[in-house]
């Protein structure tokens, strides 16, 4: 099993090269397949729109939802190309990573002319990364 370090460290590391080489304004499901494959080239496990099952109050929800990509099943990595994003985005991906009882995740945006102001970690119940280079927009969302 991977460090979760080492890989929220590629994820990032591997959208900003991808955004450097092709520019925003591509769909969406474009940069989910360039990314996964960037991704799987450094060694990782990556599934692209996994289907996640869930349960609440005795209902079960075997197509709950998709995430983007799930790598190395520890990170989501969501992945919007828009001109800006909204808070319900974070909000959904912060509610994925607690039905998944997952601690982090990435809200990616593409559709920005830098990828800076679009890319978010967020995080559930998880301290701040402590390597100042894992740091993204300084702002996460926690419960």
């Amino acid at each position: 099993m991977k460090e979760l370090d080492d890989i929220t460290g590629s994820i990032v590391d591997a959208a900003m090269k991808i955004h450097i080489d092709l520019g925003p304004g591509l769909l969406e499901s474009v940069y989910e397949m360039v990314l996964a494959k960037a991704l799987q080239k450094r060694g990782f496990h990556v599934e692209r729109q996994k289907v996640i099952r869930f349960e609440y109050d005795g209902i079960v929800f075997e197509e709950g939802f998709r995430a983007d990509l799930l790598v190395e099943s520890q990170v989501i990595v969501e992945l919007k190309s828009v001109e800006k994003l909204i808070p319900v985005h974070s909000k959904q991906l912060l509610t994925y990573l607690r039905l998944m009882n997952l601690s982090v995740g990435f809200l990616i945006n593409f559709g920005g002319a830098t990828l800076t102001e679009g890319l978010h970690r967020i995080v559930n119940k998880l301290p701040a990364a402590a390597s100042p280079s894992l740091r993204v927009n300084q702002h996460e969302v926690c419960p």
